[in-house]
């Protein structure tokens, strides 16, 4: 709980006023500040107000930061004015700084808890804007007088350059908030700066003092920002922690334009967000558990139906003010008209500055995500070369094993075995290994490959791929000093000036955010190129790494076929050598001491004097004499082979008996 003490200021401490006094703040502060000290505040003055304690001088210089576990925590402070509500609830003694006191206290009438809601209406106020809501450099009662004309919903009323008093009741620009946050907290703050206290701090959902429950609201969204890079526009989206990305991408439709099928969500790593896992993903922990973001986490739109990326970024629209003095840059103003006006031109240098870097973000996103799918690529790319070099091989190897049969068979056709099916099936083999190996397309993929490596090396190394600084950094830095020196002006010399140099800063700077802005989308272009042929590619390599397994699996399939078939011959003919008693011993040696031709040493009879039947019968046994005398040569080859190549191998290590006879009568 972060609740207020009776502290008497606490010096050496730092405050908001510190902050909101230092010129890079002239502006606001930024976002994730605001929220922090809107979540402190709300707390510190909803605990007093629970103890029936109002504070009645709520501004800048009574909090002060205090280091607490994780970050700096705001506290109040100087309770000295502090009033315990009496039995009415009801107070009349008059306090407080004028600049933050509800009206009814500068009427010096009844007052209740209300009074600090505005205080604490005009503190948030300045800490969004950099200055007060109501005519900040107004006398007390001219103020009054002026200030209580405005409506209910009114949260601003001020003076532009002509000194004409406006009423609004829109958030002014330029602040750092982003456009939801913005819009919550316009209406929150019309809540808190009602004229009437009765009406003061009433939300319509929450009731009477229902203002700090609504602020919770605010300070409990959870953000999506969405830089679509084709316009340069954010999108902010509250989320809930169970909000499914498909339905996060049926809003960026509606506000877009872009199908869902067709947008791509990348975050600054080039990481695409995941379809499965809920839209707060793109949200860092440690934002989800603050509960309000320091930060903007962006996320970078891609229209994947784009092939180029056309420039149609223009800077955004200027303050009045600042539209003011560019239309007139020699015209004199009064020294707090020169310091607001300066201020609001050079943080319309810095917003120029932030929204090129974004832009660059989301190009470098789309480089990253194209490395990712490069890489991806290149893995493949290596897989599919050496499936290639192995299917070679095993090709290679079938069409040299397939030839070398088709040649023996054709050796030993005349005097051997013939088969029309075998030969016609080993015929069908050659011819079906034809058609595998897919080298020309694995060659086609390569090249192309190669010259899409060629490109993304071209695009790293290229100027326009770095993040670089240059000109709207220095003239940011130009701008800064010059609106220092004016803050720092001694109050002699703080009299009327024109705004031609702060001017000239202004248009350099957007003619350079214009010039930049091309160069990145050019690159950005470049990169798109890339991707797509790398997307092109994928499933290209993907359908030929397929076709090159069916292609392996139909060589092994023809190489178990081809030996199946060689064993079926062997069989045959080992069936045609065997004798009456197959595969025995004695017929094994019988054929083994056998001479060439003696199964056909058997006495014929005269051919002539049999009648026909019985010549063809002749005939065939000769037949098959040739041909088992054929395979008793090649078997009894084998056979002398097997014998030299015994007799040849090293046998000494074998003893006779007379050599280990002599070796045991040498040992005793």
């Amino acid at each position: 709980m972060f609740s207020g003490g009776c502290h008497s200021p606490g010096f050496g401490r730092p405050s908001p006023r510190k902050y909101l006094n230092q010129f890079e703040n002239c502006c606001g502060l930024r976002e994730g500040a605001i929220l922090t000290l809107l979540s402190d505040i709300a707390s510190a003055l909803r605990y007093l107000h629970e103890n029936r304690i109002i504070h009645r001088d709520l501004k800048p210089e009574n909090i002060v930061l205090q280091q607490g576990e994780q970050r700096l925590i705001h506290k109040i402070i100087d309770l000295g004015y502090a009033k315990e509500l009496d039995q009415g609830s009801l107070c009349t003694s008059f306090v407080g700084t004028l600049q933050y006191l509800a009206p009814e206290l500068l009427e010096q009438q009844k007052y209740t808890v209300t009074v600090d809601y505005w205080s604490f209406g005009t503190l948030a106020f300045e800490c969004i804007t950099g200055f007060r809501p109501f005519l900040p450099n107004w006398q007390p009662v001219q103020w009054h007088s002026k200030v209580r004309q405005k409506s209910e919903v009114d949260i601003v009323v001020s003076e532009d350059l002509n000194g004409t008093v406006k009423f609004s009741s829109s958030l002014p620009y330029p602040n750092n908030l982003n456009s939801v946050l913005a819009e919550r907290l316009e209406k929150w703050l019309q809540l808190m700066l009602m004229w009437h206290p009765r009406q003061r701090g009433t939300d319509p959902t929450y009731g009477p003092n229902g203002c700090f429950k609504a602020l919770d609201d605010i300070l409990n969204l959870k953000l999506v920002h969405i830089l679509n890079m084709v316009t340069g526009t954010i999108h902010t989206y509250p989320v809930t922690e169970d909000e499914s990305l498909q339905s996060l991408k049926a809003r960026i439709q509606q506000d877009t334009g872009i199908p869902e099928e067709d947008q791509e969500l990348l975050q600054e790593a080039g990481l695409a967000l995941i379809p499965d896992k809920p839209a707060t993903q793109c949200i860092s922990d440690g934002k989800l558990n603050e509960g309000h973001t320091l930060d903007m986490d962006l996320v970078f739109l891609f229209d994947n139906s784009k092939i180029t990326y056309e420039t149609q970024i223009s800077p955004r629209p200027q303050p009045e003010s600042v539209s003011c003095i560019l239309q007139e840059p020699k015209r004199n103003l009064a020294f707090f008209q020169l310091r607001k006006v300066w201020g609001q031109v050079w943080h319309s240098i810095q917003t120029l500055k932030e929204d090129c870097n974004r832009l660059q973000q989301g190009q470098r996103a789309a480089m990253m995500n194209l490395l990712r799918n490069n890489s991806c690529l290149s893995k493949m790319k290596n897989s599919m070369a050496s499936m290639s070099q192995q299917l070679k091989a095993k090709l290679d190897f079938f069409k040299t094993s397939i030839q070398i049969d088709l040649e023996k068979y054709s050796e030993q056709t005349e005097f051997g075995i013939t088969s029309d099916k075998l030969l016609l099936a080993w015929r069908e083999m050659e011819q079906a290994v034809e058609l595998c190996g897919r080298e020309n397309e694995v060659k086609l993929l390569v090249e192309r490959m190669m010259a899409l490596q060629t490109d993304i090396v071209d695009l790293q190394r290229s100027p326009m791929g770095r993040k670089q600084g240059g000109t709207l950094d220095d003239l940011e830095e130009q701008a800064r000093e010059l609106y220092r020196r004016l803050r720092e002006k001694p109050r002699d010399q703080r009299t009327e000036g024109d705004s031609q140099e702060m001017v000239r800063l202004l248009l350099q700077a957007i003619q350079s955010f214009e010039k930049k802005v091309r160069v990145i989308y050019t690159q950005l272009s470049k990169t798109v190129v890339c991707k797509q042929k790398a997307l092109e590619l994928l499933p290209k390599v993907e359908e030929v790494v397929s076709l090159m397994n069916e292609d392996e699996k139909t060589v092994v399939r023809l190489q178990e076929k081809r030996q199946k078939e060689l064993w079926n011959l062997l069989k045959i003919a080992c069936s045609k050598v065997r004798g009456p008693v197959s595969g025995s011993p004695d017929s094994m040696n019988a054929s083994r001491l056998s001479q060439p031709g003696q199964l056909m040493s058997q006495p014929s009879t005269a051919s002539n004097s049999l009648p026909e039947p019985a010549k063809k019968s002749e005939e065939l046994v000769a037949e098959a004499h040739n041909l088992c005398t054929l395979l008793e040569n090649a078997i009894q080859d084998t056979v002398r082979e097997q014998d030299q190549s015994f007799t040849a191998l090293d046998w000494s290590w074998l003893q006779t008996e007379e050599e280990e006879h002599s070796c045991l009568e040498q040992a005793s």
